[in-house]
């Protein structure tokens, strides 16, 4: 993700995200959501940013707090995600980064991976998304292919509703990970 409020660096395949995810282990410390509950409007707000780059998706989160349980945020975040106006899924897409190779993957799949990313980016206008939950790390690279591969082939439109329903996924994740590190 990147704007001026919550940027993140480029992800690698070989890291915990790619812009995807370590588990949802759905345990989360029942304290990290009584202190996301309780923050401030503005900083629930920015640790959302940091799940899914929509402001409104953020904003609407947030405003329905308290909430009883992980998985009552988790289905906020849900609808939220699927009222996403196409501007608002404009400007989430464009805060995503695509991801990027481990520096120790092989040289020919770094430059496979590169040109797949930037013929994506051409012509779909922004980077590419995909959820990776319980993609074991060694396969992830090959995943990441076959997904751009199969989905370049999709109309803009059809290919909307596929990056919108990874980065509803992708948003899951990196909200259940969040609200466990607080």
């Amino acid at each position: 993700m990147t704007s001026d409020t919550h940027a993140a660096p480029c992800r690698t395949l070989g890291s915990p995200a790619i812009p995807a995810q370590l588990g949802t282990g759905r345990h989360a410390d029942p304290g990290g959501l009584v202190r996301f509950n309780a923050a401030p409007a503005d900083a629930a707000e920015l640790l959302l940013l940091g799940c899914c780059g929509s402001r409104r998706w953020a904003e609407r989160v947030a405003a329905h707090r308290p909430y009883p349980t992980l998985d009552a945020l988790l289905a906020a975040a849900d609808e939220a995600g699927y009222d996403l106006s196409g501007p608002d899924l404009d400007e989430a897409l464009a805060h995503e980064t695509s991801a990027l190779p481990h520096p120790d993957a092989p040289p020919a799949a770094r430059t496979a991976l590169g040109a797949a990313l930037a013929a994506y980016e051409a012509s779909f206008g922004h980077a590419f998304v995909i959820s990776l939950d319980g993609i074991p790390a060694g396969e992830r690279l090959d995943q990441v292919l076959a997904g751009i591969r199969s989905r370049l082939g999709n109309e803009r439109e059809e290919e909307r509703v596929v990056a919108a329903d990874e980065l509803r996924q992708l948003a899951r994740s990196r909200l259940t990970r969040a609200v466990a590190a607080r």
